[in-house]
């Protein structure tokens, strides 16, 4: 049988991510060793700065350099997707007592434009622990082992080219699809009715110099993107549906989704669905969380969940479950990577609600973090505002609120949580071309961060233009 266009397209995203040697050196696009050059904030007047300021700037924040890793000036200007080198620090910089404003206890607030360095080094560092995700899953369907975990517990971080982290896995993680498949699905490739594969993994900081540089014990959940057939199905299931394990869906009317907590029918089911006597993602999730807390609870503690793609969906989720489930102190934060839309409003608020802190890392080149379904602006001020306007502009206000309760009504108004980190491929001048694919590649999102100043000046190699030009008589 001919693999589907979904998996075909599926394979072309993963060959790119994956090594064709567990120990072979890791790589990802554009990026060398440290510099310290261009570690400053950059804003629109930065070129018309005398000469001897940049240099004092450039100067002062040598100090600041050492957490992330500085773009090459030398590479190609080749695809993100190209096999230019990355230096991959596996150990954190030293955040000490900073370490609640980079999780998100004050929602990133003066962090994100111009990006912090610190902030910078952590979502680099997290993002390493989804490309391990991606590295230690099988993803050739002729292999016995397919969508299964290649690695150890023990050795999988080292396998998949991150050692020295400090962290050891804890957990494996599998989640499993609840479509209900037709009978003649039997006589195709086992491949294709897939049904529970492996997602991801739970590490536990375990590394003393570590937890002394982050300022406390930090768990990571991470989550790879869509692999298996299944997975790509549940992703097409966009409809909200309401949280089976939330009370407030209870207390509203069957017809009356307003205030009910709702999310995208296929990432609930990919969370929770189970088979036979194994457990679903959500079981894994809140087993391996219980432990952790119960031995580690009375110390400094943090729950980071990070994915990409589908993988940030789930994040999501399995952030709204823990702080659900267990009521617990210790601050969990997401960081999503080209991360589709999750929930409605209502699903937003409660994560608001609960502390749970969520930063969307999105490339506005990028499909995925446009889908699923609708947002609309529920902007009353506006309405009533045209609505004593001239007839035309009434009338149009009266069918975009008819279009509006339509679309609502339909179970597919959804909403952005978090806060938001926008980058755009089509403002680094090291990747060439443009496709979907590369667009939403975990490589391309790392690319992005690293050189990304701020909104004003969206690349570190735009500043170096900037100064450049300004340095010439």
């Amino acid at each position: 049988m001919v693999p589907s266009p979904f998996f075909q397209f599926n394979q072309k995203i993963k060959r790119k991510m994956r090594l064709s040697s567990p120990l072979e050196p890791v790589t990802t696009p554009c990026i060398s060793k440290p510099s310290p050059k261009l570690s400053f904030p950059c804003n629109s007047s930065l070129a018309t700065l005398p000469s001897r300021s940049i240099t004092k700037s450039l100067s002062m924040d040598n100090v600041q350099a050492s957490n992330y890793i500085e773009l090459d000036s030398g590479s190609a200007s080749t695809s993100a997707s190209s096999s230019s080198s990355w230096t991959l620090p596996t150990r954190p910089g030293s955040i000490g007592a900073s370490w609640m404003d980079i999780q998100g206890m004050k929602n990133w607030e003066g962090l994100l434009d111009p990006l912090d360095n610190n902030l910078r080094g952590e979502i680099i560092r997290y993002g390493h622990f989804v490309e391990a995700a991606y590295r230690s899953c099988e993803f050739e369907p002729s292999s016995p082992s397919y969508s299964k975990c290649r690695f150890s517990k023990r050795k999988l971080l080292v396998q998949s080219g991150f050692s020295e982290t400090g962290y050891r896995i804890t957990e494996n993680l599998h989640a499993t699809s609840g479509i209900q498949l037709p009978g003649w699905i039997e006589k195709a490739p086992s491949w294709i009715s897939m049904r529970s594969s492996w997602i991801g993994y739970v590490a536990v900081c375990q590394d003393k110099r570590v937890i002394s540089k982050l300022g406390r014990r930090d768990v990571v959940i991470a989550l790879r993107g869509t692999v298996t057939c299944l997975e790509w199905l549940e992703n097409l299931r966009a409809t909200l549906t309401p949280l089976s394990n939330d009370n407030a869906a209870s207390e509203v009317g069957a017809n009356d989704y307003s205030s009910c907590p709702m999310v995208e029918s296929g990432f609930l089911s990919l969370y929770t669905s189970r088979v036979g006597t194994s457990p679903s993602l959500q079981d894994l999730v809140r087993q391996e969380s219980g432990r952790i807390l119960e031995t580690y609870g009375d110390e400094p503690l943090s729950f980071t969940i990070t994915g990409h793609s589908l993988g940030a969906a789930l994040a999501t989720l399995a952030a709204y479950d823990i702080k659900e489930t267990f009521k617990c102190e210790p601050l969990v934060t997401v960081i999503s990577f080209g991360g589709p839309r999750v929930g409605n409003q209502s699903f937003r608020c409660h994560l608001e609600e609960q502390g749970t802190k969520v930063l969307r890392i999105v490339n506005s080149d990028d499909l995925i973090t446009k889908m699923p379904g609708f947002v609309i602006d529920n902007n009353e001020d506006n309405l009533t505002k045209h609505n004593n306007e001239s007839a035309p502009a009434g009338q149009m206000v009266k069918l975009l609120s008819w279009i509006q309760k339509i679309v609502e009504d339909s179970q597919w108004v959804y909403a952005d949580v978090g806060c938001e980190l926008r980058l755009s491929s089509r403002d680094s001048p090291y990747v060439n071309g443009f496709d979907f694919a590369s667009c939403h590649e975990l490589k391309t999102y790392l690319h992005l961060v690293n050189g990304f100043v701020s909104s004003n000046c969206p690349i570190r190699a735009t500043a170096r233009k900037l100064i450049n030009k300004s340095l010439v008589p």
